[in-house]
């Protein structure tokens, strides 16, 4: 009776051991499992605010395209490259924001069952949403703006292009009709003159003249390549080569002076609109 009642003490004693060894098992199992949980945990936070500094790092890429917006929209005829890269930009910031957008909504999925969701990321979770949905507006604001100022950009660049083209055109026509005119007033002003003997001026049909005949001057088919081509705005003084000269066309004797040096006549035009007011021509006889 004795051994009996020892063996079943034996038994229970075995099966005691044996069920605080499961016990701690159980505990051990439990405390790997809070671990991994902690671990998960750990790791989702620290995706949250890694996301919270890619968001902020967003703003601040917005905020230096609409610096860049604002200076090219400045200058219309800034590099349409430029503009092109700014629409690029704005492609792949809405791409990010969006890639953000659906983490978040993963990490706000996974973070309502874990062992530390509390709050304060609960507030966290909700700042992000609100700053991620707000940059999907802006950058969508700055697509439309950039559009918008793309479509003026050209406009004002056709209205420049076709203004050069206004401007180009008056400009030559206003340096062809200068010319004209500037060709006129020479021509107006174009004066010959010629200083030769009697028998010269003969020779050359500039003057007729016979026995008892009055002399005719410059009446046929005279040589004009004889005369000297002078413009009537600068000769002002006209040296003639010999001390007795006769002026044999018409000018007023008030517009003009004889004055001698060196034994030779020159001939000093005082009033030059009114010494050409009836010709263009001086002929003057040296003997």
């Amino acid at each position: 009776m004795k051994s009996k009642q020892l063996m079943i003490s034996a038994v229970a004693l075995v099966l005691l051991m044996a069920c605080q060894g499961n016990k701690i098992k159980e505990q051990e199992a439990l405390a790997e499992i809070s671990k991994q949980e902690l671990a998960t945990a750990l790791s989702e936070r620290d995706q949250l605010l890694e996301l919270v500094m890619e968001v902020a790092n967003g703003l601040e890429q917005i905020k230096q395209l609409e610096h860049i917006m604002t200076v090219s929209t400045e200058h219309p005829k800034g590099n349409p490259n430029q503009r092109a890269q700014m629409m690029a930009d704005i492609s792949s910031l809405k791409e990010l924001s969006n890639q953000r957008q659906m983490r978040l909504q993963e990490l706000e999925s996974k973070l309502k069952n874990s062992t530390i969701n509390n709050k304060e990321l609960q507030g966290i979770i909700k700042a992000l949403r609100s700053q991620i949905e707000s940059q999907l507006e802006e950058i969508e604001l700055l697509n439309q703006q950039l559009l918008i100022a793309n479509r003026k950009i050209h406009t004002l660049n056709h209205a420049v292009d076709s203004l050069e083209t206004t401007v180009t055109t008056i400009t030559a026509e206003r340096n062809t009709a200068q010319e004209a005119s500037q060709k006129l007033e020479n021509e107006l002003n174009t004066c010959c003159y010629v200083i030769a003997t009697k028998s010269e001026l003969k020779e050359h049909n500039i003057i007729e003249s016979g026995f008892l005949q009055k002399t005719k001057l410059m009446k046929g088919d005279f040589d004009k390549g004889y005369f000297v081509i002078s413009d009537k705005r600068t000769l002002s003084r006209l040296p003639l080569g010999a001390d007795k000269v006769k002026l044999l066309t018409s000018h007023p004797e008030t517009s003009y002076e004889l004055t001698e040096e060196q034994g030779e006549k020159i001939l000093v035009i005082t009033q030059p609109e009114q010494f050409w007011s009836l010709t263009n021509y001086l002929v003057v006889q040296k003997n």
